[in-house]
């Protein structure tokens, strides 16, 4: 778990600056500017995308995989190790990710009001975040848990031979 405090800091960094601009957006009301509504939306996507990751991570951790941390700059969390994990393993942290997901929902229709800018901005491209889960995870989930081998190539997993 080492390898993630430094994400686990710059995660936490985002989680409070996109607090702080859900707050102010939410007391300007229909005066909040449209630059600070359109950063409050968008950061409070990429919150949503962060749960997700930290879903896939928590999952994988629960079944004890074996995952590499990669630069702290790189848009995953974490690579999935192919080589030394199982379909099981696989299977939790895909789970994991799709509960992540779920949660962030949650929390953005809670916290976002579709009807400031901020909201349709943060909504609106959480939407796309999840159509892209279904268009860019979901099938390969589904084909792991048919039984098909475990993914030979991607930029989330390592071991892979590539």
């Amino acid at each position: 778990m080492s390898g993630a405090l430094p994400f686990a800091l710059r995660d936490a960094s985002i989680f409070t600056l996109t607090g702080v601009l859900m707050w102010y957006d939410a007391a300007a009301g229909d005066a909040s500017p449209p630059l600070l509504a359109i950063a409050t939306g968008l950061f409070g996507t990429l919150c949503g995308f962060l749960l997700h990751e930290w879903g896939h991570l928590l999952g994988a951790m629960w079944t004890g995989s074996k995952v590499a941390f990669p630069r702290l700059g790189s848009p995953f969390l974490f690579l999935f190790d192919v080589s030394q994990n199982g379909p099981r393993q696989f299977l939790a942290m895909s789970y994991g990710g799709y509960a992540g997901s779920i949660v962030a929902l949650i929390l953005l229709g809670s916290l976002l009001s579709p009807h400031m800018l901020s909201g349709q901005v943060g909504l609106g491209a959480a939407t796309l975040g999840v159509l892209a889960t279904f268009v860019l995870e979901v099938p390969t989930t589904l084909r792991v848990r048919r039984g098909e081998p475990l993914p030979s190539q991607g930029p989330a997993y390592v071991g892979t031979g590539d």
